[in-house]
């Protein structure tokens, strides 16, 4: 009888944990989305490389994390797309590789900005993201 009673209270305790489980494993889901540059002419030759940019330190519920999220996906593919050795001074008659890799990245954002929810009280700021690409870049390419 009194195994059945300490039984009892131990589900009765595990309970409201069990209800908190799927919270805590969304909050750990990563909050990055994946910018990819492609540059080549023929598939052969196709070059490619991805990075991920993360916006798990803005709030997309607001314009200026929406903004900030863009231009990080900018410079991520201004970065990309210069390692793989697309000149920007060229005017190719296709879409750039940057151009590309921006518009890609850009339409999965939009998706994420129509159904982001805004951050609560709760919600704790990670720290900032480190972007690949130089310091500087934020300030030389606006």
């Amino acid at each position: 009888m009194k195994l059945a009673g300490s039984l009892a209270a131990t589900a009765l305790c595990a309970a409201p944990l069990a209800l908190l489980a799927p919270v805590a494993m969304a909050q750990d889901a990563a909050e990055e989305i994946i910018v990819t540059g492609r540059y080549g002419t023929v598939p052969d030759s196709v070059k490619t490389l991805s990075q991920s940019v993360s916006y798990a330190d803005l709030d997309l519920a607001t314009d200026a994390g929406k903004q900030e999220l863009r231009h990080r996906v900018k410079l991520t593919a201004r970065f990309l797309c210069d390692k793989l050795g697309e000149n920007p001074a060229s005017s190719p008659v296709v879409d750039s590789c940057r151009d590309d890799a921006t518009k890609d990245a850009i339409a999965r954002v939009g998706t994420l900005e129509a159904n982001f929810a805004p951050r609560g009280t709760a919600w704790v700021q990670p720290p900032a993201w480190q972007p690949p690409y130089p310091a500087d870049w934020a300030e030389t390419y606006p």
